[in-house]
Order: structure tokens, then sequence, then C-alpha cells
């Protein structure tokens, strides 16, 4: 299976997304934002980062993109599509994500382990793990907030669209704690936290087994291969 990585002028994380594509089983593959080409990947994946510096709003410029024509028209058409942070940013500005990422409510950056709660475990890149699972992602940003109108946290609570919701804390302030979204298809996920920065023990969070030993990251790499087996 292959992998896309899409980079922006400013992506920090699309290499650590390409080793956490290779680390799970699939081929890495580097795409380019100026591109139109998406050069036979079965799945995509936006990276953190600070895309063309965060001018406008996070994401907004990388969302008209030349490749994101591509990755719009490739995630409509069912392929699956990660968008991490930065990249979660990129999908809600493309209009692939509902609802908007604006600064963090205490107006810092923040960087930490932070607990989620999987509520959809159906989807292209969570279906390794179980309803309910509490795991443990890296989280880092400053613009993290998720807002939504009234009529639109509603839809989403109600339709199962929340993908990973914050436990222990809120990092950000973002509404009924969501930090990470479904598409109603399940091939379109983002979330703010960093799962390519949990899938290798020894540079993961640190869980009660060992310091730095969590790898929770890793499962949505390896759900988005076995969705590419099942749908084969």
């Amino acid at each position: 299976m292959k992998i896309g990585v899409v980079t922006f002028p400013g992506s920090l994380d699309d290499r650590d997304a390409q080793r956490a594509a290779r680390l799970a089983g699939a081929e890495p593959v580097a795409l380019w934002h100026g591109d139109h080409d998406l050069q036979g990947v079965d799945a995509i994946v936006l990276p953190g980062g600070f895309s063309y510096g965060d001018y406008l709003r996070c994401g907004a410029i990388a969302a008209r993109s030349p490749i994101m024509r591509e990755v719009v028209d490739a995630a409509n058409a069912g392929m699956p599509v990660l968008g991490i942070c930065n990249g979660f940013q990129v999908l809600v500005e493309a209009h692939l994500l509902p609802g908007g990422l604006i600064r963090n409510d205490h107006g810092d950056f923040v960087c930490r382990d932070q607990g989620l709660r999987v509520e959809n475990a159906s989807t292209a890149w969570t279906n390794g793990f179980a309803p309910g699972q509490e795991i443990t992602i890296p989280l880092k940003n400053g613009e993290g907030g998720f807002i939504a109108d009234a009529e639109t946290l509603a839809r989403l609570e109600g339709e199962g669209l929340v993908a990973f919701r914050y436990t222990g804390l809120n990092p950000n302030g973002s509404a009924n704690d969501i930090a990470g979204l479904t598409n109603p298809a399940g091939n379109v996920v983002g979330l703010m936290p960093h799962p390519e920065h949990a899938v290798e023990a020894g540079f993961g969070p640190d869980t009660p087994a060992a310091m730095r030993s969590g790898v929770d990251g890793l499962t949505f790499f390896a759900s988005v291969l076995q969705h590419s087996l099942v749908r084969a």
C-alpha cells in the first residue's frame, strides 16, 4: 500500500508521517503541494507544521494549493485522508470537515502528551481501536481550539462524527472537548494531536510500562492498511 504525504511550505512533520507509514508496513510517497499528481497512492496524509506561515488563517492558503484539488476529488471518491494538526486545519479550510480551529483559549502554545478517547472506531484510520478506548498521543499547537455553531455541533454529536475527544483536560478550549472529526463516509479524519510521534518504542509518550514506550499512534497507520485490505 502506498501512503502519500503532502509537503507544503512550512510543513514540519512530513518526514515523521512518512516514517510512521513505513513502520506500519506501507510505502511512503512524498507529494509536493505544487503538483497535481497523486502518484497512484492509496491514502493521503496532510501533516503538521505551519503551512505558509499560518498567514490569513492556519491552513487557509494550503487548502488552495494545486495538489488540494486532487486531494479533495480523491477524498470525495472515497480515498482515505488523514489531516494531522495543521493538516486538520487544511481539511477544515478545504471543507472536507466542518467547523473551524482558532487560537487556544489560554493564548499559549501547548506541547504535551495528551489523553484521548476514541469515539468512532469505524473509520479508515481508527478501525484498529476499540470504541471508548483511551490512548495517549503527543499534542503541540497554538491554534487548536475547535469551534462550530450549535447546529453543527449537534449534527456532529448526533451522527457520531466526533472521532476523538480530549480526556483529563481540554488543552485548547475546543467545544465539547473535540480533538478530532470524521466525515460521514469515514474515509476523512482530522485531529489536532500527532499520531506520527507515537509509533516507535523509545520515542513516544511515557506509559506505565516504561518511559517513551507509547505507540498508540501506529494504530492509525495500521488501521488504514487493514481498511485497504478489506476493501480489496
